[in-house]
C-alpha cells in the first residue's frame, strides 16, 4: 500500500535499469529479417521460428518478397516435389504436398508450412504453383436468400 501511495503522491524513487545485464533486443523490422542461406537447416529454423508471426523472415522469390511461416526441421529422405528457385539460396526449394522444403548448406531440410506475399496474401506452402487458380462460390437458393436479408 506504501508503493501505491508514493506512486499516486510522485514521491517513488526512480532507479534506472543498468544496461549491462539486459536481454532485451528491441523491436525487430522487416528489412533486418532476411534469411541468410548459407546457413545449416537447424539455423535456417531457428530463424524462421523466431521471427513467426512479426515481423516474419523472408526471401525473394520470383522477383517479391515472400515470407516464411511455421518451420519445422525435416529428418527424411528428399521428398518430391516441383522446384522453387529462392533467390540467394545455392540449392532450390521443393513444393511438396506437405509445404515448401528448403536446404541448409549442411544439406539438411526445413519444412516450412505458409507462405505470405507482398499483398498479404497467405496460403500453405504446398499450394505455391497453384495459388492462382480460384475457385468461384456457389451459394444454395436458401444461402442466396440469407445474403439477400443479410444486405
Amino acid at each position: 500500500v506504501e508503493a501505491v501511495h508514493l506512486i499516486a503522491d510522485g514521491k517513488a524513487p526512480r532507479i534506472p535499469q543498468p544496461k549491462e545485464g539486459a536481454t532485451y533486443e528491441g523491436i525487430q523490422k522487416k528489412e533486418n529479417a532476411e534469411i541468410s542461406w548459407d546457413q545449416p537447416a537447424a539455423y535456417l529454423h531457428n530463424w524462421i521460428r523466431g521471427h513467426d508471426k512479426v515481423p516474419g523472415a523472408w526471401a525473394t522469390i520470383d522477383g517479391q518478397v515472400v515470407t516464411f511461416y511455421g518451420s519445422s526441421l525435416l529428418d527424411a529422405s528428399v521428398p518430391t516435389g516441383q522446384e522453387l528457385a529462392i533467390k540467394g539460396a545455392s540449392r532450390p526449394g521443393l513444393v511438396t504436398k506437405n509445404g515448401l522444403v528448403i536446404f541448409g548448406n549442411d544439406g539438411k531440410m526445413v519444412l516450412v508450412r505458409n507462405l505470405q506475399f507482398e499483398d498479404g496474401k497467405m496460403i500453405p506452402a504446398s499450394k505455391y504453383f497453384s495459388a492462382d487458380e480460384t475457385t468461384a462460390l456457389e451459394l444454395t437458393e436458401e444461402e442466396k436468400k440469407m445474403a439477400e436479408d443479410i444486405k
